[in-house]
């Protein structure tokens, strides 16, 4: 019941954004009667799936040169299959960083059959979620300051945590990839993402093939930090090509 009720207050949420053009959490929390809490997540699970953007307090449409017709089970299915390519890039006793994010926690039950693991993430969810494998793999946390926006820490005492160590691998996702350029954001906290990408030996990025496309106006890694990108089967092939092109490894799950 509780999953049904999730799936009809996010439907009402798009319905109504669409309509009225502008929502505030606070409003929707009175509205559905439930936390503040709940409905931040309701909007980041949203704006992953590529059906709004969030904005301080609240959430936008998405621009309509952005909106790409979308299922919600099928989009939860390709994660799934994305994150299953990506965990087969780690290794025991790997060193890795988690950014935050819908598609980035999808990697985390592949964990499960990892032994020796060291993982960095900045995100409350993400840590949760870790701390439930049983394999226990060592965790860490960036610190710094909370960004209710991405749900996660941000910010210059998070980026001199990170500079402190070093990672094998960094996994992170995109709001859209630009195939000339990189991974773009319409999020102004962006220098986070590159000090981890400074950090790592290998960026990984995951992202469905919906992504592709989507020239936001800050480029927030360049395809020169990527190493992989790992995507769908529904990417095209012309795309697929431009972006091998610049030295990027493209995994298709």
């Amino acid at each position: 019941m509780a999953k049904r009720n999730t799936q009809q207050r996010r439907r009402l949420i798009i319905e109504q954004l669409n309509s009225s053009g502008e929502l505030k959490v606070d409003q929707l929390a009175q509205q559905f009667n439930t936390s503040e809490v709940t409905i931040r997540k309701d909007l980041a699970e949203l704006e992953e799936n590529g059906l709004l953007l969030r904005r301080y307090g609240g959430a936008v449409p998405l621009p309509s040169e952005l909106l790409i017709e979308t299922n919600e089970q099928e989009v939860s299915k390709r994660k799934k299959l994305i994150a299953a390519a990506a965990a087969k890039l780690i290794k025991d006793h790997h060193r890795i960083i988690l950014d935050s994010g819908s598609t980035t926690a999808a990697l985390i039950p592949e964990l499960s059959a990892k032994q020796g693991l060291v993982v960095m993430t900045n995100s409350l969810s993400i840590a949760a979620s870790l701390r439930e494998l049983e394999n226990e793999p060592v965790l860490l946390m960036t610190g710094g300051t909370w960004d209710p926006h991405s749900e996660a820490f941000q910010g210059k005492v998070a980026e001199e945590v990170l500079k402190s160590y070093d990672f094998d691998q960094l996994f992170i996702g995109a709001d859209g990839i630009d195939v000339e350029r990189g991974t773009t954001t319409f999020n102004e906290l962006f220098g986070l993402s590159r000090v981890m990408a400074d950090v790592s030996r290998e960026i990984i990025v995951m992202a469905e093939s919906n992504k592709v496309g989507r020239k936001m106006h800050n480029l927030e890694l360049s395809w020169q930090q990527v190493t992989t990108l790992v995507t769908d089967h529904q990417i095209a092939t012309a795309e697929r090509q431009a972006i091998e092109a610049q030295g990027v490894q493209v995994i298709l799950a």
